[in-house]
């Protein structure tokens, strides 16, 4: 669908579909919610209103597809999909991620080693934190709004001949082909894929994996995988392909079992945290770590990574295995030592324990995305390792369907007090029932109830200098929705 892009289409004489009038109607909606100065979002820089308008509307048609939390034992829809756009997901080596915590930081990861060595790269990653337009990244940068609408039009003919052929597509299967076909186009050297839910059957994995990345497997997303973990092992391990190299993060022993004997089912090879690469020395330093890295082709010294916590250090160690994986370094050709150094001294990974604010005149405030017990945990080692906080206050918005109780236990121990509050997800739950479960774990007196976001917030900042300590602060979790709001709150552009 052509625009002028100086004017909305009056449509004089022109017969339009139902759905094409509903995207003016949004389009209509947002301009003038933006030219009235109650804009949902701000204009990006590089956009002009119209084509953000356009982007809020093509983004509002996806989202009156069936939810990306819903996954189906089937890649029927998407591979018929990517077999009428021409199969582009074939057109690239691909590293594919999955594991239950620490694939989107390990992603940026890769994606920045590779970026580094002097491929072009796309990287797809789930969910976002502010905007859309960061699930699909070319050459490490995100995609712009028009670019996203561009993909979006062209694909929608390919993805309306599946719908009435097999069922509506998902928005996450639509989302997945934009990608595909936004990386053929492009066109990268290698993608970086981030399964959305599970492995096996996952939109994604209509694509085969040159390298297979496993990061940690716990419990998440268990109304749809179930509480078994090594029934969802068995799930995540289907991206495991013949002939691939799987890399696999450190897991439970029974977890690894059942990892390895997928990899020894289709022929794959090896490569394990702890045995043929890790990390073999952590220093704190100012503004993240200093570490020592075994990768497949030798150790690798002196590294810098401006990220916190024990955790993304193993994850810097998986993202360089896998990153070696795909480009065939080895002992007799390794890594450029200087060149895995500037990639990873330039790794960022935005709502994973980032300072938003750096307490200069009032508290420290952290965001982090973690949104089950095993990230909660993650973050609460941080805290005590990374950081010397006098008073620390949280800020905690979840997802009704979580395993709150479990996200509770873990961060009690390094709170002093939490604000429970809510997110703008439907999806979110609701801050009373939420206090309830915090006052079992926390005690009453150490928890307190504020629905809107922005006034937890607030509230958490005040409640973090009641001793009148310096050093102290606030951590604001719970949910991606929750640190993606608090991010745009604090001026933060999406990246």
């Amino acid at each position: 669908m052509t625009r002028d892009r100086e004017e909305l289409p009056e449509g004089e004489g022109e017969v339009r579909s139902p759905e094409e009038a509903a995207e003016d109607a949004v389009v209509a909606h947002v301009l003038d919610a933006i030219r009235g100065g109650e804009s949902p979002d701000v204009v990006p820089a590089q956009s002009s209103v119209i084509g953000f308008a356009e982007f809020l509307a093509a983004d509002a048609a996806l989202d009156r597809r069936a939810p990306e939390t819903v996954i189906e034992p089937s890649l029927e829809r998407i591979a018929a999909l990517v077999d009428v756009l021409g199969d582009p997901q074939r057109g690239y080596p691909v590293v594919h991620i999955t594991g239950t915590n620490g694939k989107t930081s390990t992603s940026r990861m890769i994606d920045a080693l590779l970026t580094e060595i002097g491929l072009r790269t796309g990287r797809y990653t789930s969910p976002h934190l502010q905007r859309a337009t960061e699930r699909i990244n070319i050459d490490n940068r995100p995609i712009s709004p028009e670019r996203y609408v561009t993909l979006y039009r062209d694909i929608l003919p390919f993805v309306e001949m599946v719908d009435a052929k097999l069922g509506t597509l998902s928005k996450f299967e639509v989302l997945t082909g934009m990608a595909f076909a936004a990386f053929a186009d492009a066109p990268v050297e290698a993608a970086i894929l981030e399964v959305g839910l599970g492995g096996a059957w996952d939109a994604t994995n209509v694509a085969d994996g040159n390298v297979a990345v496993v990061t940690p497997i716990g419990l998440d997303h268990m109304e749809f995988l179930g509480d078994d973990v090594l029934g969802i092992a068995r799930e995540k391990a289907g991206i495991i392909k013949p002939g691939a190299v799987a890399v696999l993060a450190a897991q439970d022993k029974a977890v690894a079992e059942v990892l390895l004997e997928r990899c020894v089912e289709v022929g794959a090879q090896v490569a394990r945290e702890g045995a043929e690469f890790g990390v073999r020395e952590r220093e704190i330093a100012v503004g993240g770590q200093r570490l020592t890295l075994q990768g497949l082709s030798g150790t690798y010294d002196d590294i810098f990574l401006p990220l916190h916590g024990e955790h993304q250090a193993s994850n810097a160690a998986l993202a360089l295995a896998a990153a070696e994986a795909l480009v065939g370094a080895g002992p007799r050709q390794p890594l450029d030592p200087d060149v895995v150094r500037a990639a990873f001294a330039g790794v960022a990974s935005p709502g994973r324990l980032e300072r938003v604010a750096a307490g200069e005149g009032g508290p420290t405030v952290l965001i982090d995305a973690a949104h089950n017990p095993a990230g909660a945990r993650s973050l609460a080692t941080a805290l005590t390792t990374d950081f010397r906080f006098a008073r620390l206050v949280g800020v905690l918005g979840v997802m009704r369907d979580k395993d709150v109780r479990g996200i509770l236990d873990e961060l009690e121990p390094v709170l002093h007090e939490v604000v429970v509050t809510a997110n703008s997800s439907p999806r979110a739950m609701d801050p009373d029932e939420l206090g309830a479960v915090a006052a079992e774990v926390f005690g009453s007196d150490r928890v307190s109830v504020e629905p809107v976001l922005a006034e937890a917030v607030e509230q958490a900042g005040e409640l973090a200098e009641e001793g009148g300590e310096s050093g102290v602060g606030v951590v604001v979790t719970g949910s991606v929705v929750t640190a993606g709001e608090v991010r745009a709150m604090f001026g933060k552009e999406p990246v």
